[in-house]
């Protein structure tokens, strides 16, 4: 090998380094510099727990940012506290004077507002709260209220199936444990439920959570609840769509008929589910006025400016954080299309191949 043809390799190799870095760079703030001197940091938390990171809260929270004219950096830890807290460190190396978290677990994400509050920055727990953290300010839905629908959802999917005044069997497939909004959720559909296995017109079936809201776990954690039971399961209370979308995926394997199954989230699988009477509801969270709340409080923190939209207070467990909270939509095949229309998912998500015809 001659000594041109060896340099020219080096050569090329090293500007294909040069190439990616600049492709990474890009690809977690929107553009270099946006990731150099951000003063706002988005840190999502996956693409397991729900789609939505990606397909919502990313364009929706950069739209907001770039409008206001501010820099920002939205990155993702894909499921690693380790690297969501290495994340933080870096935005705040780089300048963000307010942090969007998205925790995976509250002891990370108290870890990472101890430290941002060491350094004089704020942070906005974004959907998710921190348990025992050090959060300025909570933007998230009324998360017992989504539990609750999704309750009153089943009951109403139980009475239309004619399986209510059988003494149905009902399991609950609930969110990571980790997770304080499973927590909420529990807490609002077991108290439509709960009454209800007391005086004995449901019967308590299993009861078990998911962690990290895994799928692929689910479809296990369910499966095995078929077999406990025989197959003897008469509805189920799943905590968001892709636990939901496991009990089909469950169902249909064994040959088993459609019960009433919950979701959350109003994903495009959840309303297909719905459509094709898998699935009798999920809960439609408005990312857009989520992320549009968050980015609005973010932004009036950054000038200096009064705190806007905050609405409520919530309990982290050691106080009460100041929170700006949306109301949650129950929606089933009679508004199956809300989540069209108001702009979060595109009808061509929904109504493609074998459901097309099922879009009326």
């Amino acid at each position: 090998m001659s000594k041109f043809f060896r340099r020219s390799t080096a050569l090329l190799v090293v500007a294909a380094a040069v190439s990616l870095t600049i492709v990474v760079a890009t690809a977690t703030g929107g553009t270099a510099s946006k990731h150099a001197n951000a003063q706002v940091a988005v840190l999502l938390p996956d693409t397991q727990s729900s789609v939505r990171w990606e397909t919502a809260d990313r364009p929706f929270l950069a739209a907001a940012f770039k409008k206001a004219g501010l820099t920002y950096n939205i990155t993702n830890a894909q499921g690693s506290a380790q690297t969501q807290q290495t994340q933080a460190e870096q935005a705040i190396t780089n300048g963000a004077k307010v942090i969007l978290l998205v925790n995976l677990d509250s002891g990370s994400g108290a870890a990472i507002e101890n430290n941002a509050a060491s350094k004089g920055v704020k942070v906005i727990d974004y959907d998710r709260l921190t348990l025992k953290g050090k959060a300025s300010y909570y933007v998230s839905f009324d998360n017992v209220k989504v539990g609750k629908l999704q309750g009153q959802g089943l009951v109403k999917c139980l009475k239309a199936s004619g399986a209510y005044g059988k003494k149905p069997v009902i399991a609950e497939l609930n969110g990571s444990p980790t997770d304080n909004n499973a927590t909420l959720f529990k807490q609002g559909y077991d108290s439509v439920l709960n009454p209800l296995y007391k005086n004995g017109t449901f019967k308590k079936g299993p009861d078990q959570s998911v962690p990290a809201w895994n799928n692929q776990t689910a479809l296990t954690i369910f499966e095995q609840m078929l077999q406990k039971t025989g197959n003897k399961i008469d509805g189920v209370d799943a905590a968001n769509d892709g636990l939901g979308n496991a009990v089909v995926s469950a169902l249909k394997a064994r040959h088993l008929k459609k019960i009433p199954v919950t979701g959350q989230d109003a994903t495009a699988q959840g309303i297909q589910n719905i459509l094709a009477g898998w699935q009798c509801m999920t809960v439609y969270k408005a990312v857009r006025t989520e992320a549009n709340a968050a980015s609005a409080l973010a932004i009036s923190l950054l000038k200096g400016g009064k705190a806007v939209g905050v609405n409520g207070k919530v309990s982290d467990g050691v106080r009460q954080v100041p929170s700006v909270l949306a109301t949650p939509v129950a929606i089933t095949k009679k508004n199956w299309d809300f989540p069209i229309k108001d702009g979060y998912l595109k009808r061509s998500d929904v109504c493609s191949g074998i459901y097309a015809k099922l879009c009326k």
